[in-house]
């Protein structure tokens, strides 16, 4: 007893050290190293001596598409590398045939701690989903592929990637299902509108494919999603309805299938993902599952986020399109001041969403005013919560000229009937607001019209506060920049130390 008295003290320190580690407060932990070098970049990006310069341009008539520091051009046929001095090709495949055109892709990265069954598997790979219904995964260097996995034949056209859980679980998509017109004329009614398969990654394994039914969720469906385990489904008149997707898996499937095992379904010999059989179709929904939260909003825009939940709508009727209503989740309450309306009259609407920072705030981005709002209680009130301003960042619009009233050559004095739009091309108008989550910065991109060619400069301002910490001037066009154009900027190499 004496002895284990004295070893005590030591084990009290043990336990704080392991709980000082595991919120990343250990000294030598990586984690602490590699969040001091963040802080140092941050500082070198935004001090005033920074200057960025254009290394390299590139023009695509495709879309152009960028993920963790690598370009692809051509339908993901090019790929470079952005993180070197000057870009380089890391591969460049042969032109492909429309058969082979890729229709969506979504870049893998390695878990931590975790043992996989593959060298390959430790290395990032891209995810991309062929014309014709294959599943291929990609090596991010080089282009090759890894593995090939066939998803069904002709009956359906799967066409979208996207994370259910990011980096874990991951969703194909289908195009909505139609009948030929011939068919349609015969009467012939169709009750499955999409299809769903769903994989867990790295390693890649199959866990299961399903139909969304008319009959199943009602006539009017026209349009499904899933996210962080929530089936998403949406209905014509604005309705949104969310059910427990995990739950409906793990209800339905009525048997589970390895990739690459032989399998005997419904009369059906083949080899799972494999040419011609595909997957099978594993998972029946023969009930409507339970409910777990409806909403109306207008063009079945619906958000969830915040501490606590809250949800942003708007009320399904046209005259309120811009006006968002931010709602407990708890028991729909309406919370204070939580009707935003920034009362814009724009051609491009404003757009409202929860901060992706984790923080619960949210960002409201109208066409010269960026509201930051946050979630608090109400004073006196624990049940209640209201919405508050964090911060706002706002407009150069100091320069604007009121055109309203004009003198001609000959000194007649003409006054327009009309006022100017809130994003009028004149005028600095937002177009882009992003967060970049290592650095917490946040960046905004604002436009100004000056005779054909747009102005624009990118802004980076302290998340925490909105302070403006750096602002770059961006020398291309803004339809260049835009459109048809990537640029990359590197620091240039007089920094101070």
């Amino acid at each position: 007893r004496g002895r284990a008295a004295s070893r005590a003290p030591g084990a009290h320190n043990i336990c704080c050290l392991l709980t000082r580690r595991a919120h990343g407060f250990y000294a030598r932990d990586a984690g602490v190293a590699h969040r001091k070098n963040l802080g140092l970049l941050r500082k070198i990006i935004c001090q005033e001596s920074t200057k960025f310069k254009n290394v390299w341009t590139t023009h695509s008539a495709s879309p152009i598409a960028y993920e963790r520091g690598r370009i692809y051009l051509d339908n993901y046929q090019c790929c470079i590398s952005s993180i070197a001095q000057e870009p380089r090709i890391l591969y460049q495949k042969p032109k492909c045939s429309k058969s082979e055109k890729i229709e969506d892709a979504l870049l893998l990265e390695c878990p931590l701690g975790e043992m996989l069954p593959s060298a390959s598997d430790y290395k990032s790979s891209l995810i991309v989903l062929t014309v014709q219904n294959w599943l291929l995964r990609l090596s991010a260097d080089s282009g090759e592929i890894l593995e090939k996995i066939y998803l069904a034949g002709a009956c359906c056209k799967f066409r979208y990637l996207s994370w259910d859980t990011p980096q874990e679980i991951m969703v194909v998509k289908s195009a909505q299902n139609k009948l030929p017109a011939a068919a349609r004329q015969a009467g012939i009614q169709q009750s499955v509108l999409f299809y769903l398969a769903v994989f867990q990654v790295l390693p890649l394994s199959f866990i299961g494919m399903l139909e969304i039914n008319k009959k199943i969720f009602g006539n009017s469906v026209t349009d499904v999603a899933v996210s962080n385990g929530i089936l998403i489904v949406m209905h014509s008149m604005g309705l949104v309805r969310l059910y427990n997707f995990q739950a409906i898996l793990e209800q339905f499937m009525e048997q589970p299938f390895d990739l690459g095992h032989e399998f005997n379904w419904n009369g059906q010999v083949g080899v799972v993902g494999k040419y011609p059989f595909g997957l099978p179709y594993n998972i029946k929904i023969t009930d409507t599952p339970p409910l777990l939260f409806e909403a109306s909003s207008l063009e079945n825009a619906f958000q969830i986020g915040g501490y606590p939940w809250h949800y942003i709508i708007t009320p399904n009727k046209k005259k309120h399109k811009g006006v968002f209503h931010i709602c407990s989740l708890k028991d729909n309450a309406l919370a204070k001041n939580g009707i935003q309306d920034m009362k814009c009259c724009s051609l491009e609407p404003d757009w409202i969403y929860f901060h992706p920072d984790m923080s619960g705030r949210i960002i409201h981005v109208g066409p010269n005013l960026i509201k930051i709002l946050k979630l608090k209680e109400v004073k006196n009130n624990a049940d209640q919560v209201e919405i508050a301003e964090d911060f706002t960042i706002v407009a150069n619009r100091e320069n604007c000229v009121n055109n309203t009233v004009t003198v001609t050559a000959s000194g007649r004095v003409v006054k327009t009937r009309f006022n100017l739009l809130d994003d009028d091309p004149e005028q600095e108008t937002f177009k882009i607001v992003d967060y970049e989550d290592e650095l917490d910065l946040l960046s905004t991109v604002a436009v100004t019209q000056i005779g054909a060619d747009g102005k624009a400069h990118l802004d980076f301002h302290c998340n925490e506060h909105g302070i403006l910490l750096k602002s770059i001037p961006l020398l291309e066009s803004w339809d260049v920049v835009r459109r048809i154009s990537y640029s990359i900027r590197h620091l240039s190499e007089n920094l101070h130390d």
